[in-house]
């Protein structure tokens, strides 16, 4: 239980109550039987990322959450490992999600477009993740010094429509996935993709061309200054 306090940043009962979903008499009740329902832990596995074995035993990681689901890991007890420090109640940002990332070159569908290939796993705070996220390395140093090579780059789905200037992840024949700023040149009825590297030639592609292209417009970054 205190476990479970320290991981959600919650100090009462009601607070911890909201956390799970259930009624205040229902902690009471699991105090009273010095035993934690097995319908906490999935609960606490699914929003936040929390290792079953590490609220049960304090063994293990206390965060194992991916977008595959739960993997075992076996590790000496808490004792003998660094503690992660708990995450407040009610402050996303201070919560982090393993969420999976993928290689910028992809690969090849059954219709002939692109097919995101995963590239490992990356954690981000909760805040940052989205239905609508495809998270991509950066393989390329085509918009260094901005974002440098190896950075991590949240893409929304969602976002297609151009807002010239924004910065997007856009589909190219022979290279796959690209990050470049759009821009609009309307007396030409194209889109400009350029790069902030200097060693890279702006690319165009047509307006009707632009929903197969744009995969999504970037929300946020990660990388190593």
């Amino acid at each position: 239980m205190d476990r479970i306090k320290e991981a959600t940043g919650t100090r009462t009962q009601v607070e911890l109550a909201q956390v799970l979903g259930i009624r205040q008499s229902s902690i009471s009740d699991a105090k009273r039987r010095d035993s934690v329902p097995a319908d906490w832990f999935l609960t606490l596995f699914r929003e936040f990322g929390l290792n079953p074995d590490w609220l049960a035993l304090g063994r293990g990681p206390q965060y194992i959450k991916t977008k595959e689901g739960y993997k075992p890991f076996d590790q000496p007890a808490l004792s003998e490992t660094l503690r992660e420090e708990g995450s407040p109640y009610g402050e996303p940002m201070a919560s982090a999600k393993v969420v999976t990332c993928y290689a910028m070159a992809g690969g090849t569908a059954e219709d002939g477009g692109w097919k995101p290939q995963p590239a490992g796993k990356i954690a981000i705070p909760k805040a940052f993740d989205r239905k609508s996220l495809l998270v991509v390395r950066m393989d390329g140093a085509g918009m260094e010094p901005i974002i440098r090579r190896g950075a991590f780059v949240g893409l929304d789905r969602d976002q297609i429509s151009v807002l010239s200037g924004e910065i997007y992840g856009v589909l190219l024949p022979y290279e796959g996935l690209v990050v470049r700023r759009v821009f609009l040149e309307a007396e030409k009825n194209r889109f400009v993709l350029r790069a902030e590297n200097s060693g890279h030639a702006d690319q165009h592609f047509g307006f009707e061309e632009y929903r197969d292209k744009i995969i999504g417009r970037m929300v946020w970054m990660i990388q190593e200054l």
